[in-house]
């Protein structure tokens, strides 16, 4: 029995079998092109190189005196009263920020008033007059003294011995700063939902125990990011003890740079590096603070810079693996 025509097909001239599809859990996802993007991303390494290259072959910057000039004695010691007049003054100034805030949240009236008005008053104030105007201060009052109103004096003490040039600065800074933590301190307090005061209260929990317990671990999310940047303005606001008499990073720069005219330029460059390493670490502590408060809040905690290098490498490892596969 003869087969029609074209009924035989060689095996030359069959259809090629098809793959079989992958699976979707096997197909690789390919992210959206966004040419601005990459046009964006060049202009920005561009306009760093540049400004890099800059900075390394300008001989106006006197690279070899900014070494010279950055670990010197002067500078370091400056470098150290920098630090001892920001961390008291950050302390002191937040001690006082938490008392005011109380103050302008409690239900006397007198102390509300007080409350705003000193934060009023030392928000106006310029810090270079608040500093000026305590430096003399003994031409005010020579002694100070405690005792009864109106009345008798228990004790005197002479001002101009109390007055250094450190407890001017600290001062000056502390009742500044306090000004403006007690705003800081009474946003993170308002930020708490209404709720949780009114749950702790209705447990009939202690309003001490309210406060340390429940409402301030819930406060301290939105206080650490807006103290921390106070605190950062607090650092470089130590710049301005130079002006009584306290040489501090910024003073010695200065001192240095009066008594050295040619190199002003690296001395300067000196203070800018310093500042920008003691930012630079507040700003460290101020992630794994902002971290360690973020527990309960998020599911998942913010990875730390050594959890985003591993989890980049890991991705950058799987891509290879399969370009290569394909």
């Amino acid at each position: 029995m003869s087969e029609p025509p074209g009924a035989a097909v060689s095996l030359a001239e069959a259809p090629p079998a098809h793959h079989p599809a992958k699976p979707l859990t096997a197909q690789r996802v390919l992210p959206l092109r966004r040419p601005g993007r990459w046009i964006g991303t060049a202009v920005v390494l561009v306009l760093l190189a540049q400004i890099v290259h800059g900075l390394a072959t300008n001989p106006f910057y006197q690279w070899d005196r900014f070494r010279y000039w950055f670990l010197r004695p002067t500078i370091l010691d400056g470098l150290v009263i920098t630090l001892e007049v920001a961390a008291l003054s950050a302390v002191l100034g937040l001690l006082g920020g938490v008392l005011l805030a109380l103050a302008r949240l409690s239900g006397s009236p007198v102390l509300r008033a007080v409350s705003w008005l000193y934060t009023w008053l030392f928000r106006s104030v310029p810090l270079i007059v608040v500093l000026i105007f305590l430096y003399n201060f003994s031409a005010l009052y020579k002694t100070l003294s405690l005792g009864v109103p109106f009345g008798p004096a228990f004790v005197s003490f002479d001002e101009s011995r109390l007055a250094t040039d450190m407890a001017v600065a600290v001062v000056g800074l502390s009742l500044n700063e306090a000004a403006y933590a007690s705003e800081v301190v009474r946003g993170g307090i308002l930020s708490v939902d209404q709720g949780q005061h009114e749950a702790s209260a209705a447990l009939g929990l202690p309003k001490s125990y309210q406060f340390t317990r429940i409402v301030l671990p819930q406060a301290l999310r939105s206080i650490t990011p807006n103290y921390v940047n106070q605190l950062i303005g607090l650092i470089k606001g130590t710049s301005l003890v130079f002006y009584v008499s306290l040489l501090d990073l910024f003073g010695s720069v200065q001192t240095m740079g009066s008594t050295y005219p040619g190199d002003i330029v690296p001395l300067l460059l000196v203070a800018t590096v310093w500042y920008l390493i003691l930012t630079s670490a507040v700003s460290v502590v101020q992630f794994y603070v902002e971290r360690y408060f973020a527990r309960g809040a998020t599911r998942t905690l913010p990875p730390t810079p050594l959890q985003k290098a591993r989890a980049g490498l890991g991705d950058l490892r799987a891509r290879l693996r399969e370009e290569a596969a394909a």
